[in-house]
């Protein structure tokens, strides 16, 4: 079971670069099903968000070890892919996150730490 993510965020395309948003989109998710048919991920899933006034237009949640993600984060194709997207989307983010049986792991070491200072 997987126990890292990452959230791979982004807004709205740069003006007049929206079918090149639309090309590197395709190549991302091609890039984590090729991920996770390679075992590098346990899966991935692309979300867009209807409009509702924020930054935020859509994201990937991809789940792993946090070794395996911290792994394909080094890699060559996976820092030009991010690169390329960068120049195409506003506020493109890759937040590392916690999942699953790691959530209750952190927050036991919250409420430990919560418990010195209660």
């Amino acid at each position: 079971m997987s126990e890292a993510a990452l959230f791979v965020g982004w807004g709205q395309p740069v003006r007049g670069r929206e079918k090149q948003s639309l090309d590197v989109f395709s190549e991302a998710a091609t890039y984590y099903g090729e991920r996770l048919a390679d075992g590098s991920i346990e899966s991935f899933e692309p979300v867009l968000l209807k409009p509702h006034g924020g930054d935020l237009d859509g994201f990937f949640l991809i789940k792993g070890s946090a070794q395996g993600l911290a792994t394909m984060q080094a890699s060559e194709e996976f820092q030009r892919l991010h690169v390329r997207a960068g120049m195409i989307v506003d506020n493109l983010g890759i937040i590392e996150a916690w999942v699953d049986d790691a959530v209750l792991t952190e927050l036991g070491y919250f409420g430990d730490a919560a418990g010195e200072f209660g």
